[in-house]
């Protein structure tokens, strides 16, 4: 079946023929495809001062490209986050490679600020259709273990963000250094599209009827149990707040560790850029357990960020190096234990749609708050902006800690 067979929802033929490799392969192909394009969707970090330079925009330039970003993953979500369990998980991510290649070229060749914005808001697009697909393609290949198939989610998606920085540092010391990061992106986004356009494709798990395609495209209240809902919205919210310092490490802290670390290395505050999200992500290969883990994975977030702030103050790299790797550990640990929570509670028929609802919420916290910081920046200067972004922070880990304990679940 050919995926464009598969966009216009036509009944899949009684025999297939193709590539049908093995769950590993597939396991890979689809923690693959989410995990490139975030690396393409942050590519871009350490390389906003530069682009600063050559096109000309200050701090809340960087934050409304950031955002744009955030807006159209968000909208993204709500359009087409379902789309997937209609469709099929393999039409969804051959579509969202081919968005996220156009978002790499229009960003990679952008010569003003509304080109930004637009190669931007492709890449969310891709990433909003990916996300969905991805996730619930990883739950369908592993229905007997939803708690890993959880994890190989959060670790293609932290790793894929954590990766983007690093590597758009590196690949930026290449000729025509704002480009390259983005052309080289382009060429591994071909090469994958060659397996996903090969594979024998396994049909959508909630096809729609004849004539009735339209209609089940459409946006949809996500189906939750009412036993269900304290659940999604605690990890929904968990999303917001965390996603919110990684919204600062993607778009302004690249320019705050500059000032701390006395250096304007590209690789260097690419990969400290990275080192909250890459923390985060490793933390998903730890076999944490205990009733306390979200609570005390929400605390550490909280007290690393004040830590953050505090190292702008004194000027200490590494305090600043400790509270990232702190902040990612911490994180990483509650929002695993959160998000399997609501993978857990959620039929595999409304899997894609009710995880792409979690991260509505949890992206709005990337736009927001960031977006508000980068206009505080403007009027009171980067330290004291940091230092008053950090306490609201602190505090909604705090009062979000005091929520899970009152829930009194098990974290497993």
């Amino acid at each position: 079946m050919s995926v464009l067979q598969e966009l216009a929802m036509r009944p899949a033929p009684p025999v297939r023929h193709g590539w049908d490799p093995s769950v590993g392969v597939r396991l890979a192909l689809a923690g693959t495809v989410i995990f490139t394009l975030l690396v393409g969707a942050n590519l871009a970090t350490p390389l906003y001062p530069l682009l600063q330079q050559e096109i000309g925009f200050d701090a809340v330039g960087v934050t409304v490209a950031f955002t744009a970003y955030v807006g159209a993953l968000i909208g993204g979500l709500v359009l087409f986050g379902h789309w997937s369990d209609h469709i099929g998980r393999r039409a969804a991510l051959v579509l969202a490679v081919v968005v996220g290649l156009a978002g790499g070229l229009v960003f990679g060749t952008a010569v003003s600020l509304p080109q930004l914005i637009a190669g931007r808001a492709l890449q969310g697009l891709a990433v909003a259709i990916g996300t969905g697909a991805s996730a619930a393609a990883l739950r369908d290949l592993m229905p007997t273990k939803p708690e890993w198939a959880s994890r190989f989610t959060l670790l293609s998606s932290s790793g894929g963000v954590a990766a983007g920085p690093v590597m758009g540092g590196l690949l930026s010391l290449l000729p025509r250094h704002t480009q390259a990061p983005f052309l080289v992106h382009s060429v591994i986004l071909l090469v994958l599209l060659v397996p996903l356009l090969l594979l024998d494709a396994r049909p959508a798990i909630n096809p729609a009827p004849a004539g009735e395609g339209r209609n089940y495209l459409r946006p949809h209240v996500p189906s939750l149990a009412k036993n269900a809902r304290g659940t999604f919205w605690l990890a929904a919210v968990t999303g917001f707040v965390s996603f919110a310092v990684f919204g600062f490490c993607l778009s302004l802290a690249p320019g705050y560790f500059a000032q701390i670390m006395q250096a304007d290395s590209r690789p260097l505050i690419g990969l400290l850029a990275a080192l909250t999200l890459g923390c985060s992500a490793l933390s998903q290969l730890l076999s944490l357990r205990g009733r306390f883990l979200v609570p005390a994975g929400l605390l550490l977030l909280g007290v690393s960020v004040v830590l953050i702030a505090a190292a702008g103050t004194w000027h200490s790299p590494l305090l600043l190096v400790l509270a990232s790797v702190s902040a990612g550990l911490g994180q990483g640990a509650a929002f695993r234990v959160v998000f399997n929570d609501v993978a857990a509670a959620v039929e595999p028929v409304h899997h894609a749609q009710v995880i792409s609802a979690v991260y509505i919420v949890t992206y709005l916290g990337s736009a927001i708050p960031v977006l508000g910081l980068g206009v505080a920046v403007s009027l009171w200067g980067l330290q004291a902006s940091v230092t008053g972004f950090a306490v609201p922070i602190a505090v909604s880990c705090v009062v979000l800690a005091l929520v899970a304990c009152r829930r009194g679940r098990p974290g497993s």
